[in-house]
């Protein structure tokens, strides 16, 4: 009951866009509907049946499926602005599963901290009281702004150098592949035997540089001073696949993603923050500079490059850093299709698995509900099942829609996840590694 205030006043809008001459800017009328979910005032009972707006939305400028989408877009850009409001008050994360038994490090440095990742690092080491004396940040265009931190002071941000950055013994990169190819190696090691943890995708197929996701295969940590944190994409899927794995063995692994605009960082997401924001004031969006096409109100088959054999590297990743991760054979088979989604953070994915022994269900998901860095959402009843609004600023992923494969039968499941591709899938990731390594100092 709750909803039909919101619903009536919807469709009043959506009502006399249809009318009259196609007007997007009356779509403005229903952001502070969106942002608090209570239409402004009573609104009166709509006289017009559903027959005859299908009938009015004929020879219109635009349609009532546009017009609706274009509502509930401005709805869930609201609740994401709602959400960054909510975190500059007080932080919404649960700790991770993960608990480390952390020593202590003199200084920990970020490169890159002025990217979406980089001030992550920085929020997931102030939440989780990472034991430094000190944090040091360094990023080019940034150089000389002062970051203030709860629980590290005032941070002023500095110039990269080499010799800077081996002033302390943790460095999280959150750079591209380029910079970290150049110079990942020449800050490891030196006068306090620095360890990198890159989050590039300079070094994860290196032989010599342990990939890592802590829970997995975090004993592999110790063994190098340059690690390796995986793709975003590949890290929430872990999560749910590594349980399964160890009891079952995995033979196949087919992955559909569903991507949020943060994975192209925060120039993607103020892209399609930008573009719902123009097209409900003018009808139009912007030309897409970050994304192959525009990406408000469309869904994009195409992440990073295209390789020879027709998948995009986005999609390899998933392959090639599965196999190095669980240390699988060849004869178990990944495929993987990535599709960038409108929706501003959180990754989702649709996994289905073929194992050589038989997993049912219902014996799966008490696994999943006991395995480290996820959360069961999975009453279909209820409709409760992993959503990227959810599981947005939350450590664990969200793993639902358990439920036997009608191709693989008695050997097969099938499964949603949803995770935060800047937490778990990045900046969380790191920062539990890096406390591994400061635990062994």
């Amino acid at each position: 009951s709750a909803l039909i205030p919101w619903c009536v006043g919807v469709l009043e809008i959506v009502d006399s866009m249809i009318q009259g001459p196609a007007n997007p800017s009356l779509l403005m009328q229903a952001y502070p509907l969106a942002q608090t979910g209570v239409a402004a005032a009573p609104a009166k009972a709509l006289q017009t049946t559903p027959a005859q707006f299908a009938k009015r939305s004929c020879g219109s400028g635009i349609t009532l499926p546009v017009a609706c989408a274009s509502v509930f877009a401005l709805q869930a850009l609201a609740h994401g602005r709602r959400q960054k409001r909510a975190h500059c008050q007080h932080s919404r994360r649960q700790a991770s599963a993960v608990t480390v038994k952390a020593g202590s490090v003199d200084c920990v440095g970020i490169i890159g901290c002025s990217g979406a990742v980089g001030k992550e690092m920085l929020k997931c080491m102030e939440d989780r009281g990472f034991p430094t004396k000190s944090v040091k940040l360094f990023a080019k265009r940034s150089a000389g702004q002062v970051v203030e931190s709860a629980k590290f002071g005032q941070i002023t941000i500095e110039p990269f150098s080499v010799e800077s950055a081996q002033d302390c013994e943790i460095v999280l990169m959150a750079v591209s592949g380029g910079f970290s190819t150049e110079w990942a190696k020449q800050i490891a090691g030196g006068p306090k035997n620095t360890v990198v943890v890159d989050n590039s995708s300079a070094w994860r197929y290196n032989d010599e540089v342990p990939l890592v996701v802590p829970e997995i295969n975090g004993e592999k940590i110790s063994s190098s001073s340059l690690i390796a944190n995986p793709n975003c994409t590949t890290a929430i899927g872990a999560m749910a696949l590594w349980p399964l794995h160890q009891k079952y063995k995995l033979k196949k692994v087919l992955m559909s993603t569903y991507q949020a605009a943060s994975g192209a960082g925060a120039e993607g997401m103020a892209e399609l923050e930008t573009g719902v924001s123009e097209w409900a004031k003018t009808g139009i969006c912007p030309k897409p500079e970050f994304f192959a096409h525009q990406l408000p109100f469309n869904v994009i088959a195409h992440i990073d490059a295209f390789q020879e054999n027709g998948y995009t590297k986005e999609e390899m990743k998933v392959t090639w850093e599965l196999q190095k991760i669980f240390q699988l054979s060849d004869n178990v088979k990944i495929s993987c299709t990535a599709v960038r989604v409108p929706t501003l953070r959180a990754h989702s994915e649709s996994i289905t698995v073929e194992t050589e022994q038989p997993v049912p269900p219902n014996e799966a998901r008490e696994l999943l509900c006991g395995a480290e860095g996820v959360k069961v959402v999975d009453d279909p009843d209820k409709k409760l099942y992993p959503l990227p609004l959810n599981a947005t600023g939350q450590s664990d992923v969200e793993v639902g829609r358990i439920r036997q494969s009608l191709v693989f039968g008695e050997n097969g499941l099938e499964f949603f996840v949803s995770g935060d591709q800047l937490l778990r899938g990045a900046a969380l990731n790191a920062v539990i590694i890096a406390e591994k390594v400061a635990a062994a100092r």
